[in-house]
């Protein structure tokens, strides 16, 4: 508690440098492989997907952020267990920021795709284990967390798998791709509308008030794509194509079709990762807030400072910026050859995957899902369109990432303790 009293705004002068460091490296290795696929097939330059995602993510988290956050996140530790020790909580907290921040920042500088959510999580878990001992943990987390390396990269494989063979089926392996391309493309505008609906208003539009039944969401959501597939269907119909062409600017020009696709998914996951994912960045920074504020009270829940978003938001935009590249590459071009449809395929099934996730309670990292469902495209062309040595090294870091965030934050919280003791 003395820590607390004697320096109450220095500890939340140093947790927003921190948050804002976390959310760096959200910008530097989530959002940059949530954009990599459309970078990866040409249907955004890097410069045009860094300008897209600052506009969508920076909306998505100031916007949709929420005005109340659990203070930590995903409920990983039990904070009745810090109610006499405050002070442990906010140093924990602090630690854990700038763990999981240089660890994200790490592995973007070796453009590695981690989770975000993995490297927050276990650097919770490391400080609460040294701090107050391992029962301040809830371990019935953890079953979740381990399952999710397998299970949502196999269900947005799966998903990216089928869908991608039945673009080969209904429009690339036919006699007239571009005929079939006008007579199918309206369909997935249909389906991709309504998934990137049903990701926004569960991932997003509650915390600015809409708050919307579950029917109720998914009858705006069929509305919405309904209206969506009928503009696009007009929309190929009115484009001119010369029937003379060779079979290879058929395809090149039904491919132009999933560019823009891919584009319009682009801007609706940037939207809706911002909404969610800043709170890795202000779940931890805002307990930091609450708990100094309070005088060292612990709530479950707290109102985020006006200041907290904007610097979550700002943060992820200048990581994305500044070191997004190599990331983007990785997921892009390093894992197979995409292709706009291949791209819309991968990214279809990583948001159809985040609607199936939320509805069920399934843990779930957008960017283990986004690596599956590129995989799933690969592997409908073979395994031999697979880079394995990009995948290995892929997946040794997604094991690695917990232990990583774990150690650091104990390193980190230990030297904060000698700090300000």
């Amino acid at each position: 508690m003395d820590i607390i009293a004697n320096y109450g705004t220095t500890l939340v002068l140093v947790a927003a440098l921190f948050g804002f460091l976390m959310a760096w490296g959200i910008g530097a290795n989530d959002v940059a492989n949530a954009m990599g696929t459309s970078v990866g097939t040409k249907s955004l330059t890097i410069r045009q997907a860094i300008i897209i995602a600052m506009i969508f993510e920076f909306a998505g988290a100031y916007l949709a952020g929420g005005e109340v956050t659990a203070t930590i996140r995903n409920g990983i530790i039990d904070t009745n267990a810090f109610a006499d020790t405050p002070d442990l909580l906010v140093l924990g907290m602090i630690a854990s920021l700038l763990a999981a921040g240089a660890w994200l920042i790490l592995a973007s500088y070796f453009g590695w795709p981690v989770s975000t959510t993995h490297s927050i999580i276990g650097a919770i878990v490391g400080f609460a284990v040294v701090s107050i001992g391992p029962e301040a943990v809830q371990w019935s987390k953890f079953g979740g967390i381990v399952g999710s390396w397998v299970i949502t990269p196999a269900i947005s494989g799966v998903i990216a798998y089928f869908m991608f063979i039945s673009v080969q089926k209904l429009i690339f392996n036919t006699d007239d791709p571009l005929a079939n391309a006008k007579r199918y493309v309206p369909f997935y505008m249909f389906l991709t509308a309504l998934v990137i609906c049903l990701v926004t208003i569960k991932k997003g539009l509650t915390h600015v008030g809409l708050h919307l039944s579950d029917s109720e969401g998914i009858l705006l959501s069929v509305a919405i794509s309904i209206a969506l597939a009928i503009a696009g269907f007009f929309y190929i119909r009115g484009q001119k194509y010369n029937p003379q062409d060779d079979s290879k600017m058929h395809f090149a020009n039904v491919e132009k079709v999933f560019g823009i696709l891919m584009v319009i998914t682009a801007c609706a996951m940037a939207f809706a990762h911002g909404s969610n994912d800043v709170a890795n960045a202000i779940g931890p920074l805002s307990a930091v807030a609450s708990i100094v504020a309070s005088g060292g009270e612990i709530s479950s829940q707290a109102s985020i400072a006006w200041w907290i978003l904007p610097l979550g938001g700002i943060g992820i935009v200048i990581g994305l910026a500044t070191m997004g590249e190599k990331v983007m590459a990785t997921v892009g071009t390093g894992i197979t050859h995409l292709t706009p449809s291949r791209g819309f395929a991968a990214q279809l099934a990583t948001a159809a995957t985040v609607v199936i996730a939320s509805g069920t309670g399934l843990p779930i990292s957008t960017t283990q899902t986004l690596v599956g469902a590129v995989m799933g495209v690969g592997l409908a062309r073979g395994i031999a369109a697979l880079n394995l040595g990009v995948l290995r090294n892929i997946v040794v870091s997604w094991i690695i990432t917990l232990p990583a965030g774990a150690i650091l934050a104990i390193a980190i919280f230990y030297v904060l303790q000698a700090c300000f003791s």
